[in-house]
């Protein structure tokens, strides 16, 4: 019969109490004593505040506090870690306990210690001459062995002195001291670095370091040598000021050693810019305190530079770095309720192929107003309003303020039980426009004020079918809608560039004005279809739009007609397809075509793009291949690659090959890229060089946390597009 031992308790531990508010309570088979000794037997079991110890036997000394347990000594703790040893020792007097020899396992991180002698007092458990490791105890990939260790229960960190690294049973490095955290939650500290090397940059070194003092904001400077290129520095700023609210602040800043410099003939000599990301869901509430059911939403994304190379540099990994020569910096503010709504854009471009963009154009801002759907003469007449007001500056050139205005009125009803719907709109469209320079002078000529003004008819036929067979469930919709142009009336801007050929590269200033297409007489005839399985899921979509145009012959001919197609072939096999066709050209002006594969283990996907202007004088087209493969051969081994070419240029884009090894304790992959990445050289020419790397990734768990650039990257000798 087992005895709780509440008098044991009572008689000696009370008279430390007021010392220690744990409270201690012991379980045993059997109890003896013999003056101030108690000797405890038959699986004895110790609750000690959020501790519970296990041992076969043990023995308590009254007058000293002490209690010993021996022989299968377990101790555990609510935060889910556990100790083993054979002998153990509470001094309840003092709070410190020993444990010979050390076991230690710290469930939430998978992280075990093993050492001669474990001594906790005061929130430190300090350990003797041990090994640490993140692997099977058994035999362990990896380990640390050491000679003393100390052990922060609070703070979770760790403390390791001369510290010996082993690949199995090979030592690798050592190193006198070690520190680690074991806490998942975000802590100042350093992250894991990168390094690198190539022929024309050197070594690279980037070690991170992480600030999080408050709960509310974290900080992240990034500085980085490449020892033959330069070095900079890259500083994140990242905050959440509210519930609805959060954003970041990057500034960075590198300069190149004059060799590399005057060897790529690089434009600039120093890269710097800045990134800034906002988003508030709710700022009418959390700034100005007014209490409301609707949407109050300010976004913004700012990304301003000097070139492209400031894009390029944060980060040793080339397959993240920038191909495209624009930079879009954006700010969005919008009211949106159920009846009406309100917003104002600002978009700011730059082209990181020019040094000077002040004759690039912008939009600052955009104002819009937008009535949403609403009836008239119960629901039989239906219209919506739209307002923009576009400024559209810049600083070198001929600027404009846009108004636009657009009023749709329609009327709808339903036949034969509504398998027929028809619907009537007449679209009411305004434009008024006023031009300046950039001295805010008159426009030049054939920039005069003016405003445009017309209005439209539009008449559609629409029904919609849906069958259930015994697999599969098809639903068709059919219309058909005719327009025609009604009155238009135009001055000043409008009436001098009537007819305008925006195809003419001589009248590209105009035509980033003149937005205004005519209507066409014509009709529209669409056809979409959908099949549907037993589950509810999609196997076939399937759309055709052809638009009939009334030329000046008053006949009419066929434009562009459109095909777009996702077909489910197997349960992995899905095909896509969407393609425009011109009649009058005879000849496709888009092309579009994408296979994938995807299953459990394996993901597959080809695809190829072709576009071409095909009223272009130029006969200008492109065409792009891209693909990707993932192979994830079992729960260790994943494989992966990646290829895009330019068939026009015959010039490849990137290029990436693979794999990753991955296990409870460690991760190890190699990755080769190949990117094509564009630069801007001192004669403002468009050129782009080779970036080849290899990257070795390495990851230590759960000392090390897996990164975007990888552990190591090795990059390969360059080569200059056009050297």
């Amino acid at each position: 019969m087992r005895y709780l031992l509440i008098l044991l308790f009572i008689l000696t531990i009370g008279a430390y109490a007021d010392k220690d508010p744990g409270k201690v309570e012991i379980f045993a088979g059997a109890v003896s004593s013999k003056d101030d000794i108690f000797i405890i037997s038959d699986d004895v079991i110790v609750a000690y505040g959020e501790y519970v110890l296990t041992a076969k036997k043990g023995k308590y000394d009254k007058q000293h506090g002490i209690l010993e347990l021996f022989d299968n000594v377990r101790v555990s703790s609510n935060n889910h870690y556990k100790t083993l040893g054979k002998y153990a020792r509470l001094d309840l007097k003092n709070k410190k306990r020993t444990l010979k020899p050390f076991y230690f396992q710290e469930a939430s991180m998978k992280v075990w210690v093993n050492g001669e002698e474990g001594c906790y007092q005061n929130n430190m458990l300090d350990i003797k001459k041990g090994v640490m490791s993140g692997c099977d105890p058994q035999d362990p990939l990896w380990q640390i062995q050491f000679s003393s260790s100390e052990y922060n229960t609070q703070t979770k960190w760790v403390d390791i002195y001369n510290a010996t690294f082993y690949l199995y049973d090979i030592p690798v490095l050592y190193t006198p001291y070690f520190g680690y955290s074991l806490d998942t939650t975000r802590r100042t500290g350093l992250l894991t670095p990168s390094f690198g090397y190539s022929d024309e940059e050197g070594i690279f070194f980037q070690q991170p370091l992480y600030i999080a003092e408050q709960n509310w904001w974290d900080l992240e400077f990034d500085p980085q040598i490449r020892t033959d290129r330069g070095a900079g520095i890259y500083t994140t700023f990242r905050f959440v000021d509210s519930k609805v609210s959060h954003g970041s602040i990057k500034v960075g800043y590198f300069k190149e050693k004059n060799e590399y410099f005057q060897k790529y003939n690089l434009a600039n000599q120093t890269h710097y810019g800045m990134n800034i990301d906002y988003i508030n869901n709710d700022f009418l509430n959390s700034w100005f305190g007014v209490d409301h059911n609707n949407q109050a939403v300010i976004y913004v994304e700012t990304n301003t530079m000097n070139d492209v190379e400031y894009i390029n540099l944060a980060t040793n990994n080339t397959s993240r770095t920038v191909t495209h020569s624009q930079a879009i910096s954006r700010a969005n503010i919008f009211y949106n309720t159920d009846e009406d709504y309100t917003a104002a854009y600002f978009k700011y471009y730059i082209d990181l192929n020019k040094e000077d963009n002040s004759d690039t154009l912008q939009q600052l801002p955009t104002i819009q107003y937008h009535r949403y759907l609403d009836t008239f003469f119960d629901d039989h007449l239906l219209y919506n309003v739209d307002l923009r007001v576009n400024n559209l500056y810049r600083s070198l050139g001929t600027s404009a303020l846009q108004t636009n205005l657009a009023i749709p009125l329609a009327i709808r009803t339903s036949l034969f039980d509504e398998y027929l719907n028809i619907s009537y709109q007449t679209q009411l469209y305004g434009q008024y426009s006023t031009f300046a320079t950039d001295n805010n002078t008159t426009a030049p000529e054939n920039f005069d004020n003016g405003y445009y003004v017309r209005n439209y008819n539009l008449f559609t036929v629409s029904s919609e079918i849906t069958k259930a067979y015994p697999t599969v469930t098809h639903s068709i919709n059919l219309s058909g809608s005719y327009i025609k142009s009604g009155f238009e009336e135009r001055s000043g801007f409008y009436e001098d560039n009537k007819g305008i050929d925006c195809n003419d590269p001589q009248n590209q200033e105009i035509c980033e004005f003149y937005n205004i297409t005519d209507i066409k007489e014509a009709i529209t005839l669409n056809f979409s279809q959908y099949f549907f399985n037993r589950s509810n899921e999609q196997i076939i979509y399937h759309r055709l739009t052809d638009i009939i145009y009334k030329n000046d012959t008053n006949s009419y001919t066929s434009g562009a007609l459109e095909n777009e197609l996702d077909i489910k072939l197997t349960r992995n096999w899905r095909f896509y397809n969407n393609f425009l066709y011109d009649f009058d050209a005879n000849e496709f002006s888009k092309q579009y075509n994408k296979l994938s594969y995807e299953n459990e283990k394996f993901r597959l996907s080809l695809a190829h793009l072709y576009k071409k202007d095909i009223y272009s004088e130029n006969d200008d087209y492109s065409s792009y291949i891209t693909s990707t493969i993932n192979y994830k051969q079992d729960s260790h081994f994943t494989y992966f690659a990646a290829y895009d070419y330019d068939t026009v240029l015959e010039v490849k884009k990137r290029l990436q090959l693979g794999f990753l090894y991955n296990k409870r304790c460690w991760e190890f992959g190699l990755n080769y890229v190949e990117n094509n990445r564009p630069i801007l050289t001192q004669d403002n020419t468009p050129s782009s060089i080779y970036d080849r790397y290899i990257y070795v990734t390495l990851v230590l768990k759960p000392f090390m946390k897996a990164t975007q650039s990888g552990f190591f990257g090795l990059q390969l000798p360059k080569v200059l597009n056009g050297s």
